[in-house]
C-alpha cells in the first residue's frame, strides 16, 4: 500500500492549491466545468500562499490586493469546521481509518502543484529532492488538517514521472508569470479573467516558425484591442 493509499488527504485540506492557466484549461477540457465552479482567487498580501513561486494577479475591484489563483475549497462532509479541495472524494471514518480515506477525483488531470508534491529540483535541476513535510500547515488543531502519516522517502517517488512533472511545472510557471505580467499592466475584472486565459492559451500553437528576419514570437497574447473588448463585455 502506497503512502497516500491509506491517507485522509490532509494536504488536500490544509493547502490552498495554486493552479496555472494550463492546469485550468486541462481541467475544463477533461470535465467540461465552467471556470467559476472550481477556480477562486485568494488574497495573499503576505505571500504565504505564493511563497515566491507562483505569480500574483491584480483585479480592478481591489487593485492593491495581490491574489493567487487556486482551486476552490468546500466544506468537508466528515470533518466539522474544516474545508477540502472541491475535487477531493472523501470516505467516512471507521475503525481502521479513524480519519477516513480520501482520493483525488481528478487524478489524471490534477494540477502540477499536486503532481510534484512533496518534491523539488536541486540547484542544478538534474536531481529530485524529497522535501520534509511538517505535521500540519494550518494553526488549527483540527485533525483533518494533519499532513502525511510518515516522512516521505525516495522510494515513494517515481524517478521518471517526478522529473517530468517538475520540468513541466517549471516551464508552465515561467509562462504563467508572463501571463500575470501582461494582465497586471492593466488589471481587468475577475469575470473577464477566464476568457482572457482562454484567448492566451489558445494562441500557444502556431502553424510555422517565424521567418529568419522576423523577431521571435515568445508569447502570442491578445492585442490591446482584444483586451479592451473583453473588459467592456464583462
Amino acid at each position: 500500500m502506497g503512502l497516500c493509499d491509506s491517507c485522509h488527504a490532509g494536504c488536500c485540506r490544509a493547502f490552498a492549491v495554486p493552479v496555472t492557466g494550463a492546469d485550468i484549461i486541462a481541467i475544463q477540457k477533461k470535465l467540461g466545468l465552467p471556470f467559476e465552479e472550481f477556480v477562486r482567487r485568494m488574497p495573499d498580501p503576505g505571500g504565504r500562499i505564493s511563497n515566491g513561486a507562483v505569480p500574483h494577479f491584480s483585479f480592478d475591484d481591489s487593485p492593491e490586493t495581490p491574489y493567487v489563483i487556486c482551486l476552490t475549497h468546500v466544506s468537508s462532509a466528515f470533518h466539522a469546521n474544516s474545508s477540502k479541495c472541491r475535487f477531493l472524494i472523501e470516505g467516512a471514518p471507521d475503525e481502521e481509518f479513524p480519519l477516513g480515506r480520501a482520493r483525488c477525483g481528478i487524478y489524471s488531470v490534477r494540477p502540477s502543484a499536486c503532481r510534484v508534491f512533496p518534491t523539488k529540483f536541486n540547484a542544478t535541476h538534474d536531481l529530485v529532492i524529497v522535501c520534509d513535510i511538517p505535521e500540519r500547515m494550518r494553526q488549527s488543531t483540527n485533525p483533518a488538517y494533519g499532513l502525511c502519516p510518515r516522512p516521505w522517502q525516495p522510494e515513494d517517488v517515481d524517478p521518471i514521472d517526478s522529473v517530468r512533472d517538475l520540468a513541466v511545472l517549471k516551464y508552465e510557471l515561467a509562462f504563467f508569470r508572463q501571463v500575470a505580467d501582461l494582465w497586471n499592466r492593466s488589471p481587468g475584472s475577475w469575470q473577464a479573467f477566464p476568457q482572457f486565459l482562454n484567448i492566451v492559451y489558445s494562441k500557444r500553437v502556431v502553424r510555422e516558425e517565424p521567418a529568419e528576419d522576423e523577431p521571435p514570437v515568445t508569447l502570442p497574447f491578445p492585442q490591446p484591442a482584444e483586451q479592451l473588448a473583453l473588459r467592456a463585455a464583462a
